[in-house]
């Protein structure tokens, strides 16, 4: 028998009578320990607010790669290589050379293929064994600049169960490996080679002792390597909220030596579903450089994905430093390299992340379009819209979608921005009870096609086709009291309720008549669409009064 709930089981001591029951689990919760801050009580990154881009390095070409589940070939690698080039990474991660046969083929291709411009740095990596070492460094022959990371794990379970190595071995690991990349750094002429760090499993490493390692490091290249220094602070597995990985970046950005003359970067995974909040935290507290993906694909939950923060940036004003105007260009790149699909509600990049299906949504959407087309203002204030979905390569006929959660104002923006007809009030909501009748039967989502084409049939055909003893459309005054006679012509003991005459914009560029009629209490309305505004409003007449005497089933009341 499940035990009942004590106020103190509750949520801030709330009385269990208050709120709804929480039980419970029986999930082995103690089986984990809870991560142990670091302890900032200064920490000054809440304050703090993105003013610049950081560094972007992309490692969609071996963290990304190495994912997946077919790894690209060089044909797919290229394709990936010029595109992050196209878009403006001065950064790319291009393989694990000593590791994978691939990746030093790959490397040597964009050698041959003299493929690297002159202005974007390449990066590989190698674990910190000096043969390794030795043979990834010669196999940047004939690359101008490359970033050459070093790297070896240091956390406590892995020195302790894989290694065996305490903390003294394990600096002394990191230090003959930065000998070793020194004594090479400067052995191909005509290749100019950055030196990074990278003490792998940060996030599992005590604070003190990764501040340790690198600053080690730092130490040893500082007065012998004539270029700036790196420090490349990977969450291999993301273990702990955000808030705690700023700190832990700021205490090491603090106390880092050497902090002027080195580049400070963070290579966030997504296990715990935070990678991109941890990487914009970690900027504010101090993080000079960001390593990840495009769309975040990595080992487990992903990698980081570089195309979130960079349109977070974007979406503050601040210049993201990547061309991201057709975002759905980039994004079929990827998938094709990948061979795995972007989501549907990927953020800023999946199909349906300016849409929108809720009938309160869409009529807001509706209204601040509206709005700032009538006002001009060159400021983005639209709701629901984070950016101007134009400005990545979107239009708007994807905003607004129909189903049975759709309501007037999606409707009627969406004929107004397609076919450029306006609606009075009553008809959008007679025509929106119409289409949520049609949407529940068909139990799906209506096309933009399919709303004008229910349109028509319900409210203009009817006026343009010939029905038997009836007259034909005669042209009108467009007044209501010369409807009025016309409607009394078919023989209804009618009243009309309203008429409204307008423009319709393009495709149509058409005169439109909308009225409506009463008869027993029942409304019905009829359209009429014609070059002259009188035809427009005879063959409104007509098509109202056709639907009365068919008795088409009223939805307006």
């Amino acid at each position: 028998m499940t035990a009942q709930p004590t106020d103190a089981d509750t949520p801030q001591g709330i009385p269990a009578r208050d709120q709804g029951i929480q039980r419970h689990s029986a999930m082995p919760v103690r089986k984990y320990r809870p991560y142990e801050a670091v302890g900032l009580p200064d920490r000054g990154w809440p304050g703090r607010r993105a003013e610049q881009a950081p560094l972007w390095c992309s490692v969609d070409l071996r963290d990304g790669n190495q994912a997946l589940t077919d790894p690209m070939d060089i044909a797919r690698k290229r394709r990936m290589f010029d595109l992050l080039v196209d878009m403006g990474f001065k950064e790319i991660e291009v393989g694990f050379p000593t590791a994978s046969q691939d990746d030093h083929a790959f490397l040597r291709h964009l050698v041959d293929a003299d493929a690297i411009p002159d202005d974007v740095v390449v990066q590989v990596m190698t674990p910190i064994r000096g043969d390794f070492i030795e043979r990834t460094v010669k196999a940047l022959e004939g690359v101008p600049r490359a970033v050459l990371q070093i790297f070896h794990p240091t956390s406590e379970v892995q020195r302790r169960l894989v290694f065996r190595k305490d903390r003294r071995q394990t600096t002394a690991m990191a230090l003959d490996g930065a000998e070793q990349a020194l004594k090479l750094q400067d052995s191909i002429p005509g290749t100019e080679i950055y030196l990074q760090y990278a003490p792998e499993s940060y996030t599992q490493t005590e604070p003190d002792y990764a501040l340790e390692l690198c600053n080690a490091v730092l130490d040893f290249w500082a007065p012998r390597a004539a270029h700036t220094l790196r420090i490349n602070l990977p969450s291999t597995v993301e273990v702990f909220p955000p808030q705690e990985f700023a700190d832990r970046i700021e205490y090491t950005h603090r106390n880092l030596l050497h902090r002027e003359r080195t580049i400070l970067g963070v290579h966030p995974h997504n296990d715990r579903g935070s990678g991109v909040a941890a990487a914009e935290l970690a900027v504010l507290a101090g993080a000079d450089r960001v390593e990840g993906t495009l769309f975040g694909n990595g080992e487990r939950s992903g990698n980081v994905c570089l195309v979130t923060l960079a349109m977070n940036l974007f979406s503050q004003g601040v210049d993201p430093m990547l061309d991201l105007r057709d975002i759905d260009g980039i994004r079929r790149i990827v998938e094709s390299c990948n061979q795995l699909p972007v989501h549907a509600r990927h953020p800023w990049a999946g199909d349906f992340v300016y849409t929108s299906f809720a009938g309160s949504h869409q009529d807001a959407i509706a209204k601040g379009l509206r709005a700032r087309e009538e006002s001009g203002q060159d400021v983005w204030d639209v709701p629901y819209l984070p950016i101007d979905p134009r400005d990545i390569g979107r239009d708007y006929q994807a905003l607004i979608r129909i189903n049975t959660q759709s309501g007037k104002g999606g409707i009627a923006h969406l004929l107004r921005t397609e076919h450029g007809i306006e609606l009075p009030r009553r008809l959008q909501i007679d025509f929106a009870a119409e289409m949520q009748a049609v949407c529940e039967e068909l139990g799906g989502e209506i096309t933009g096609e399919q709303l004008w084409e229910h349109f028509v049939e319900r409210y203009v055909a009817l006026g343009t086709e010939v029905a038997p003893g009836l007259p034909e459309a005669e042209p009108l005054v467009a007044t209501p009291g010369a409807a009025a006679g016309a409607v009394a012509g078919y023989g209804l003991d009618a009243v009309v309720q309203g008429l409204a005459v307008a423009r319709a914009g393009a495709p149509l560029d058409a005169v439109t008549a909308a009225l409506e009629v009463v008869v027993d209490s029942r409304s019905y309305w009829g359209v009429g669409i014609a070059d002259e505004e009188g035809e427009a409003v005879g063959r409104a007449v007509r098509a109202a009064c056709l639907r009365a005497l068919l008795d088409a089933e009223p939805t307006g009341r």
